[in-house]
């Protein structure tokens, strides 16, 4: 599968006992675009930020597309009084690979007292995306960093960002970000040998090839730079694609505690996707595979005939598939509380 149209998540209508969940989750949740300028682009790009809110503002859908059911949040609401703890979210790429794609998931952290910022990745996914931009995976890191410069000046934000409370999650690529800065490096070698083999995964590759990019011809000199941030306390990778590019010995000297999630059944999982053994040497590292979903239960829930429609448009996976038969509506309900569970316990509690 993996990374082509993996970023396709869109929203999903999660289920109201999230608003249950705990006395401090807030009843509306707002949203705002900032922006945040990048030394390493060049230019400034779009940040989406999800937050407590206070009534007000103007209702909008976010992450809605011919495939998939968008989420429901208020425009420009005023923020809820308080200081809240930070997730820097990043997206994966392809087709759909935008930060309002995942409101599915940003919306009920920010309802539970989370801020969410999801910077966009340029080239990654959207009307310009780029095969070659895409395969940049040292540039990614560095948007998220330039979102939390951009968000501690913010005058909107600054005085609700609860001090040293600030961690990273990311889906699927994003996932491949998430470790980056937590400390793990990119082997050049290997990703620019990644698409040699295209067994690996075969829909990016293909798209890199019939964009004629060639990676070994590709300028590769900081791709294995440390790209760790240490305002990071915590880091959580959900199906981190591609992970069999990082030099796995560098992960031993990451000082945060890292979550790794992989999706579907043991011994079905991509290679390119399998996390196992990082985890393993991370000193702080934990691993589970959530075996009732698939790779595709991070897009949004499908509107009907949603299946059919991405065949007509030659996409070749099944974006519709999840697992053994949960609906997706169940799954990402289980995906968010899990979420939820790992930054409460890493973010919220003193340690």
């Amino acid at each position: 599968m993996l990374i082509k149209i993996v970023a396709m998540f869109c929203a999903s209508v999660l289920s109201m006992a999230l608003a249950q969940r705990s006395a401090a989750d807030s009843a509306l949740v707002g949203v705002r675009q900032i922006t945040a300028p990048s030394k390493e682009r060049g230019t400034e790009f779009p940040v989406t930020v999800w937050y407590p809110a206070d009534a007000g503002g103007k209702p909008v859908t976010l992450g809605e597309s011919q495939f998939f059911y968008g989420t429901d949040t208020m425009l420009d609401a005023p923020i809820a009084h308080g200081r809240y703890p930070l997730i820097l979210l990043s997206h994966g790429a392809g087709l759909g690979g935008t930060p309002q794609a995942m409101s599915w998931i940003a919306t009920p952290l920010a309802k539970h007292g989370f801020i969410v910022a999801a910077p966009l990745h340029f080239g990654n996914g959207g009307a310009n995306r780029s095969a070659a931009e895409t395969v940049k995976l040292w540039l990614r890191p560095a948007d998220i960093s330039a979102t939390l410069d951009a968000l501690e000046k913010q005058p909107v934000f600054e005085d609700h960002l609860e001090p040293k409370k600030t961690g990273v999650l990311g889906l699927s690529m994003g996932g491949n970000t998430a470790l980056a800065l937590a400390g793990g490096r990119i082997d050049p070698i290997r990703l620019g040998s990644y698409c040699d083999n295209d067994v690996l995964n075969p829909s990016l590759c293909g798209w890199v090839k019939q964009s004629g990019v060639d990676l070994h011809a590709m300028y590769m000199k900081l791709a294995d730079r440390d790209n760790r941030d240490r305002r990071i306390a915590f880091a959580m990778a959900i199906d981190p694609a591609p992970v069999d590019v990082f030099q796995i010995e560098s992960f031993s000297r990451v000082s945060i505690p890292v979550e790794i999630v992989n999706l579907g059944q043991p011994g079905t999982i991509p290679w390119t996707v399998l996390s196992s053994a990082i985890a393993r040497a991370i000193p702080r590292g934990m691993y589970s595979a959530f075996r009732n979903a698939s790779h595709y239960s991070m897009f949004g829930v499908c509107k009907p005939d949603a299946a059919e429609m991405a065949k007509s448009a030659d996409i070749d996976e099944p974006i519709c598939s999840d697992g053994d038969g949960h609906s997706r509506r169940e799954i990402h309900q289980e995906l968010v509380n899990m979420v939820i569970e790992a930054f409460d316990q890493r973010l919220k509690t003193e340690h």
